[in-house]
């Protein structure tokens, strides 16, 4: 057998497994809304621990921050810096927003805001915005599962057919079983990938250059460039350190706003649970060192590999190792998509209709046709993904990178929502409004940016602060709006 036939049926065992592990607490979860959301609010620590830590790491793990150690350098680090202060809100934010949400019955980001300031059009604006990041991000999990089955098989399956084999395995688990299977594959997926990633990331510094020491000697003789900080820009020229620090700091401000991660907090058991996660948390940022060994190792044996995104996949093909390490490594990459891609895809459907169709609507769907619905737009969702992770070709940590700046406009409104409490209705949603529209700008324009190189987030915060503020200042609040303010204060 051939090595691309023996690291397929690898694969393949990994896809069935991980289907199981996805079906299996579909038969224990409660056929309700709460169920499927919120897992019926039940998740402990272990589950919490590896559904935060797989959700975030995605096709950029195994594929995107590879290929910017290989072709970037050192600017790659700004990835483990983000991870590490994004979730730092969490701590005190989680919590609170697990009261609210086992008080008032929430399993959505929106509910929360649209509840607090009894805003209609704010939890609509929420439901766009979310699903704007959602989809970029949910086409970077599919093109990196399509991207390493093309390139293990040389072609001969293709990027489309791919994403599909992987994404039909997510699909129907997500169909089934509901955040509840995401968390059960999402900590068999993180066990997998850790595993994987620590034994690639220490396997081929030594095969190529006898270890990471060496390693790093040989890129300071050939490419100097790409370990001095703060690394390189897309383009090549030296990043500045005004683009990596804004990055960071956008990055570090969206991370615990990502609507699919803010939402676990509706599923944790407890205070307790949700607080030990999060001091754990960055324990599982260390498996990205030896990642970012993966890029780094073929920058002087394997020069001039486009794109960089494909590094990992090239060393595979291209050193002679066994092919079962060949399909394990494959599925562990395969595992960092899909373990992003359900948790992705679930919490973009629940949104749609729990926070765009259901108050369009009034609110007149029941328990059973509001969670065939969110079923429906799990199909939908991922059928749009689909399509354009077909049809683009795309920078996977730029596309990432992209998403963070529109996620971070809801920081200041969910702040505003939980600890001041007199803020106007209006606010939220008129300070929301700006920063999204200076953020949309200024991605689609960078040249206009008053200070080039910084993140366009940083400008749309900017904007969603002062006019939040301003409105805040300048409006009367109502009493009904106020009192509700200090019950979120207090719960």
């Amino acid at each position: 057998m051939t090595t691309a036939t023996v690291a397929l049926a690898t694969c393949g065992v990994y896809l069935v497994a991980t289907l199981v592990m996805g079906l299996l607490p579909g038969l224990r979860v409660s056929r309700s809304v709460a169920g499927y959301v919120a897992a019926d609010r039940s998740m402990d620590t272990l589950v919490l621990y590896f559904v935060l830590g797989a959700s975030i790491f995605s096709s950029f793990a195994f594929l995107g921050a590879p290929g910017w150690a290989y072709s970037r350098g050192l600017a790659a680090l700004y990835v483990i810096a983000y991870g590490i202060l994004g979730m730092v809100p969490f701590y005190f934010v989680g919590p609170r927003v697990r009261r609210l949400g086992e008080r008032y019955g929430f399993v959505t980001q929106a509910e929360l805001l649209a509840h607090r300031f009894d805003s209609r059009p704010l939890s609509v604006l929420m439901a766009l915005l979310s699903l704007g990041a959602f989809v970029p991000y949910l086409v970077l999990q599919m093109q990196g599962a399509g991207l390493i089955l093309s390139t293990l098989t040389d072609g001969r399956i293709s990027l489309a057919a791919g994403a599909a084999a992987a994404y039909g395995v997510v699909l129907v688990y997500v169909l089934w079983s509901g955040v509840l299977g995401v968390g059960w594959t999402n900590t068999f997926q993180g066990v997998f990938m850790m595993a994987i990633a620590w034994f690639l990331g220490l396997y081929l510094p030594y095969q190529l250059h006898g270890g990471v020491g060496p390693m790093f000697d040989a890129i300071r003789g050939e490419r100097p460039e790409l370990l001095m900080a703060p690394g390189l820009a897309a383009d090549g020229s030296s990043w500045t350190w005004a683009a990596f620090g804004s990055s960071v700091l956008v990055s570090a401000i969206g991370f615990t706003m990502w609507p699919h991660l803010f939402m676990k907090a509706y599923a944790a058991r407890s205070d307790r649970s949700l607080r030990l996660t999060v001091v754990l948390y960055p324990t599982f940022q260390i498996f990205l060192v030896p990642i970012l060994f993966i890029g780094f190792a073929g920058v002087v044996s394997f020069p001039g590999v486009e794109p960089a995104d494909s590094i990992l996949p090239h060393l595979l093909v291209r050193l002679e190792v066994p092919a079962l390490l060949v399909g394990l490594v494959c599925a562990g990459a395969l595992a960092a998509s899909m373990s992003s891609g359900d948790s992705i895809l679930h919490a973009a459907a629940s949104i749609v209709v729990r926070d765009g169709i259901r108050p369009l609507s009034g609110g007149g769907l029941d328990d059973r046709r509001e969670r065939g619905a969110i079923r429906v737009a799990v199909l939908v969702v991922s059928l749009v993904a689909y399509y354009f992770a077909v049809v683009s070709r795309v920078d996977l940590v730029a596309l990432l990178l992209a998403a963070y700046g529109g996620v971070a406009q809801i920081m200041p409104p969910v702040l505003a929502a939980l600890y001041w409490p007199r803020v106007p209705r209006q606010a939220p949603l008129a300070g929301l409004a700006a920063g999204i529209a200076v953020n949309c700008l200024f991605l689609l324009r960078p040249e206009l940016k008053p200070i080039a190189g910084l993140h366009e987030g940083v400008f749309g915060l900017a904007a969603n602060v002062v006019v939040l503020g301003l409105v805040a200042l300048l409006s009367r609040v109502d009493e009904r709006t106020a009192a509700r303010g200090g019950e979120y204060l207090r719960t």
